[in-house]
């Protein structure tokens, strides 16, 4: 099982929460086990591989219902407006993935405060990081954080929809969203997403985010994890009801170019989507801070195994260290998030502490020239024994249209 696959870890500890519960069935291992056949995006972790995730603590409330009568008024008509860098808060309550631990929340407020002193605040979350507790987090420290509501508007937040199996009508993404702003605040979502492909409801999927759109909801819209025939048929869709598809979130990085090379950064160029990057670190290894004899350990240390067979990564990081060391020897990290704003994305790596935030937007001090660029490239472009597009787990197509949903 591929490291990536463990964000999907959290689809086994949905089942116990009531707003997301499924269907009834025998058990929730029968349940999860009776839609891997058509639906590998919520099969590929179940309590089948996560044995002890049957028994998991959920956060209290994490799901509570919320009135789907909720309807929020917004006067702001303008279009989704970006920084050059966002910041991930995956890690903001996920404690199977990434050891949360809520004695470590003051981390994450310095995090938040120093983003909004920056004039950067724009943070990307879902209703899956942490069971809703990454939301309840930005929401707490924006309420908390902002002393005037100019404030209030600097800080831009995206959240997702888990595409879940039982989850088949329009109405559940509406649900989710209020679910979402009220955990978030009450104010309107500045964008909301569909966190990946379903097997099946798709185009439900598409008509609730429009849904959601026209009641105010939410500030815009976007998809995750989308590809270049899904991603037409999506924006044709919204496009009927006068919406406009804002994003795709998709991961690319250094490591994993399959959106440049398969045609879909293009297309969403051609759109005028506009491209989120998200593990433009490439799961740290693109931080420089393994080598052959330190190796990470669990789901990545097989991922670092194949890397490191291949000699073309470690050449990847000569290169990246010799990019560095024409700026200052600035840190890995940061050549690897500038040559994802170089081709013209928004990346959004994670930040748990106030060292990681800094040197994150720190990043926004330099920028690649063309010549470093093309030596990325080159270097890249040669590295095997990363995560390929096949060992994701989303669905390839949607059962009954026909439609490819997920190519990279």
């Amino acid at each position: 099982m591929t490291a990536i696959r463990y964000c999907f870890v959290p689809l086994a500890l949905l089942c116990q929460c009531d707003a997301l519960s499924p269907p009834s069935s025998n058990t929730r291992r029968d349940f999860l086990e009776s839609v891997a056949a058509a639906s590998s995006a919520a099969a590929t972790a179940t309590t089948a591989s996560f044995p002890n995730l049957a028994n998991a603590a959920v956060e209290e409330g994490s799901f509570s219902s919320f009135s789907s009568s909720l309807s929020l008024s917004s006067s702001d008509d303008r279009p989704l407006s970006l920084p050059p860098l966002g910041l991930g808060a995956w890690a903001w309550g996920d404690s199977i993935f990434w050891g949360y631990d809520r004695k470590n929340d003051e981390d994450l407020r310095e995090v938040f405060d120093y983003a909004l002193a920056k004039d950067l605040a724009f943070f990307d979350t879902a209703e899956l990081y942490g069971l809703g507790r990454s939301e309840e987090l930005l929401g707490k420290f924006r309420k908390e954080g902002c002393a005037t509501k100019e404030e209030e508007e600097k800080v831009v937040i995206a959240s997702k929809f888990a595409a879940l199996p039982w989850r088949t009508k329009r109405e559940d993404v509406v649900k989710a969203c209020e679910a979402s702003v009220k955990r978030l605040g009450g104010r309107p979502i500045d964008l909301y997403q569909i966190h990946f492909p379903n097997a099946w409801s798709n185009a439900e999927y598409w008509d609730g985010l429009a849904d959601a759109a026209d009641r105010g909801l939410v500030k815009s819209v976007g998809v995750s994890n989308y590809g270049v025939d899904a991603l037409r048929a999506c924006h044709a869709r919204l496009s009927e009801r006068g919406i406009k598809l804002a994003t795709n979130q998709i991961q690319m990085s250094l490591l994993y170019r399959w959106p440049i090379e398969n045609g879909l950064l293009d297309a969403c160029r051609e759109l005028d989507v506009k491209v989120l990057s998200y593990s433009p670190l490439a799961l740290g290894f693109l931080t420089g801070k393994y080598n052959r004899e330190y190796l990470p350990s669990g789901p990545r240390s097989k991922i670092a195994e194949q890397l490191f067979q291949d000699g073309a990564y470690e050449g990847l990081l000569g290169t990246m260290k010799d990019v560095a060391g024409r700026h200052g020897d600035a840190p890995l990290s940061q050549v690897a998030i500038n040559w994802a704003i170089a081709k013209g994305t928004v990346p959004i790596p994670g930040a748990r502490n106030l060292r990681q935030v800094k040197q994150n937007l720190d990043t926004l001090d330099w920028s690649l020239t063309a010549e470093e660029e093309r030596m990325l490239d080159d270097a890249s472009a040669r590295v095997t024994g990363f995560i390929t597009p096949d060992k994701n787990p989303f669905p390839r197509k949607d059962v009954n249209t026909g439609l490819v949903m997920y190519d990279s």
